[in-house]
């Protein structure tokens, strides 16, 4: 590959008089004077009418003054070391050039960042907007890099600077045009002028690991922003009719972005788009920067080794070599719900029949996603951003519900981050009301993208169009294709998608042969789907629900029996009790009120760092709460992890807890307990930093034999029916 990346000078120096081609750049300088100083000093601050640097090097300070009017404009004095430079000095300080033996380039530099012609970017830049900006960044110290991004025809558009702070690294990025601390409002690629000269190009996650295939002789670019970038707000026209390999960072961010990032390259016309496929020995986080510095030969896999050409999938369908298929060693993206029940671009419908508990039970899901704790054995990778669009509660009955999860006090917070909810929504999802929701959704989150979609319930915002209403096929392939399908490919193609749908009736022998046969217009709704929820009641005399699960994605999962115990929704062995419900009411009630406390003090006492063996709870809280006596407690401990409410952790080195080695069960833990740790200390205040971390059981208690057992699932808590017993 041949090195394009050096723009041709746009001066001829051989026929030019240098010193008239002096004169005339400084001038074209020092009419844009207050531009040219931000971008070579992003520490300095704007005062009236002169410029304040630390020195001539860029550092933070006032010793060194700059002239912005008169005579002396452009000439600065360091009072600290009696240094002096003028706006040449400068320009070479900041690209590590010799103002003497490389003027030729310092000039050439000057002329590049000028565009050829007066920008007059000093009027349009607010002096008072860039000192606030260059105050905003005192406090990060230097720079540690710096990179530049210039058209196609060498003008200076903007810059990237990072700087490594004790809480790690912090980029800021600097609009040259207009003179302000921001991104452009359209972004460029990096390495215009290369990509201008190449019909090969390379195209990585960060300037770093893009500057050093340059370095090497190749074409590479990156997105300002890195792999996580809006896509669109970036110019990808430049890569029109190239052929382009994208070489993603060996981690799940890097295959989601490449993914996306190559469908975006192929429909802005590249010739081709391949994504390269790092090499399986190679360690996570692995990139285009690590593989230089350690002298893999990049030249040879990126022609010989293992890629996935991408193809346009609005052009073409996708036809894979089996070949390619079996070599491909790239993770599968990550479930927005595991195991396998929705996953990134795919739909889940939860139906059920009316009074069944679909809402409350859809609320408890998706305040669980939000916090990015288990539900039921449904487990997200991280806290979600979560939309739900419902249209059957009113505001006052959801604010009540959303009042009575129960979960964990500091999941709150981030569950009121992450959770955007509409409130008894009276509105058809047609096109008006298609556009409606859209331009909703971009006005609140911004480039913040919702990550699950959920609609409650499909028939409250059903449009079919001209073929008819929801039990109609047609008319729910339309609904799902042109409203459902739309709406999420305009806010985030990689969402997954909730739909609440509810059941028909079904004779019992067909509802036992095939539940999911209840939704209804079933044809179409599940040939689209990828996987399915039903909540549904055999015995109308007990609370307790079977929740069935229809995956098209993986294993299948087995039948769930789950109630609503306390204000939380748990898995149960289904209800045995037939004789005397009233009396076995009454005689539960005082054990019960012994779990709460107990379950209760367990979880609180995470939350402020504290965690117990069995002998330590029932000394510590021996006679509170109405908890009796140590014997007691122990007694009441032993049946509750009999029935799975408590299980035990043996791995307390993991959460910088000391050994519990003289326990013969380990430390005690409830479901979603989360314990507090101390972090890092906070550098500006000398405080300690806290986080927090969900406890993962790894023993249990067996109910039949009684003996200690590893936990299989750790994120699944199984509790076993409430039985009568006499304690």
């Amino acid at each position: 590959m041949l090195n394009y990346n050096d723009a041709p000078l746009q001066t001829d120096w051989d026929t030019v008089d240098l010193r008239e081609q002096k004169h005339d750049i400084r001038r074209r300088l020092l009419e844009n004077l207050k531009p040219l100083l931000a971008w070579v000093f992003p520490q300095g601050i704007f005062q009236g009418r002169k410029f304040y640097i630390g020195n001539l090097q860029g550092d933070p300070g006032e010793s060194m003054e700059i002239e912005l009017e008169g005579d002396k404009a452009g000439i600065g004095y360091d009072h600290a070391t009696g240094e002096s430079g003028d706006v040449f000095d400068f320009i070479a300080l900041h690209e590590g050039l010799d103002i003497r033996r490389d003027f030729r380039q310092v000039l050439n530099v000057a002329q590049r960042w000028l565009g050829g012609e007066s920008l007059a970017l000093a009027s349009i830049m607010p002096p008072r907007l860039v000192s606030q900006a260059a105050a905003n960044d005192a406090d990060l110290g230097p720079h540690t890099a710096k990179w530049d991004y210039w058209s196609a025809d060498g003008r200076l558009l903007a810059c990237i600077y990072r700087y490594d702070t004790a809480s790690g690294k912090t980029f800021r990025a600097r609009d040259i045009v207009l003179g302000i601390k921001a991104m452009p409002a359209v972004r460029p690629l990096y390495n215009l002028p290369g990509i201008a000269q190449s019909d090969q190009v390379i195209l990585v996650e960060g300037e770093k690991c893009a500057q050093a295939l340059i370095e090497q002789g190749a074409c590479a670019t990156t997105l300002m922003g890195g792999a996580s970038t809006p896509i669109k707000k970036t110019d990808l026209t430049p890569l029109a009719d190239k052929q382009v390999w994208v070489w993603p960072d060996k981690d799940q961010t890097g295959w989601d972005f490449a993914e996306r990032i190559a469908q975006a390259i192929l429909q802005v016309g590249a010739r081709s788009c391949d994504i390269l496929q790092p090499p399986g020995d190679k360690p996570d986080k692995w990139d285009a920067a690590d593989a230089i510095a350690e002298g893999f030969d990049w030249h040879a896999w990126i022609h010989h080794g293992q890629h996935r050409p991408v193809e346009d999938t609005d052009a073409f369908i996708s036809i894979y070599d089996a070949s390619a298929m079996l070599a491909d060693e790239s993770p599968a993206p990550a479930d927005w719900i595991g195991p396998h029940i929705l996953d990134p671009g795919g739909m889940l419908v939860l139906g059920g029949p009316p009074k069944v508990g679909k809402s409350d039970f859809l609320l408890s899901l998706l305040a669980h996603l939000a916090a990015g704790l288990p539900f039921l054995g449904m487990l997200p990778p991280r806290p979600l951003r979560v939309f739900y669009l419902q249209s059957e509660i009113r505001y006052h009955y959801l604010r009540e519900r959303l009042k009575a999860l129960r979960m964990p006090a500091n999941s709150l917070t981030t569950v009121g981050d992450n959770l955007k909810l509409t409130a008894q929504l009276r509105m058809i999802l047609d096109e008006e009301g298609l556009d409606k929701v859209i331009r909703s959704l971009r006005r609140k989150y911004g480039s913040d993208q919702p990550d699950i979609i959920v609609i409650d319930p499909i028939r409250n915002l059903f449009d079919g169009g001209e073929h008819g209403g929801e039990n109609d096929n047609n008319a729910m392939l339309f609904f799902l294709q042109q409203r459902v399908e739309k709406l999420r490919d305009a806010i985030n193609p990689q969402a997954g998608l909730v739909l609440v749908h509810h059941t028909r009736k079904l004779a019992k022998k067909q509802f036992l042969e095939d539940p999911f046969q209840a939704f209804s217009g079933a044809g179409s709704l599940r040939s689209f789907y990828t996987s399915g929820l039903l909540l549904h009641k055999q015995d109308e005399s007990l609370s307790t629900r079977e929740l069935y699960f229809e995956l098209r994605n993986g294993p299948a999962i087995a039948t769930k029996h789950v109630d609503k115990i306390h204000g939380a929704w748990r898995e149960v062995l289904p209800d045995q009790r037939l004789i005397q419900p009233e009396y076995g009411q009454r005689l539960n009630a005082e054990r019960l009120r012994k779990k709460d406390v107990i379950l209760g003090l367990l979880f609180d006492e995470a939350s402020q760092g504290r965690c117990y063996t069995s002998n330590q709870f029932a000394e510590t809280f021996e006679g509170q709460g109405g908890l009796g006596a140590d014997r007691t407690i122990r007694d009441r401990l032993s049946v509750l992890a009999t029935k799975g409410y408590i299980k035990f952790f043996r791995n307390p080195m993991s959460y910088g807890l000391a050994s519990a080695a003289r326990s013969r069960w380990g430390y005690l833990c409830v479901e979603a307990m989360l314990l507090r740790l101390p972090g890092p200390i906070d550098g500006d205040t000398g405080e300690i930093q806290f986080t927090e971390q969900i406890v993962l059981p790894t023993h249990y208690k067996c109910p039949q034999t009684g003996a200690m057992l590893p936990v299989e699932n750790p994120t699944m808590w199984v509790y076993q029916e409430d039985k009568d017993e006499n304690e």
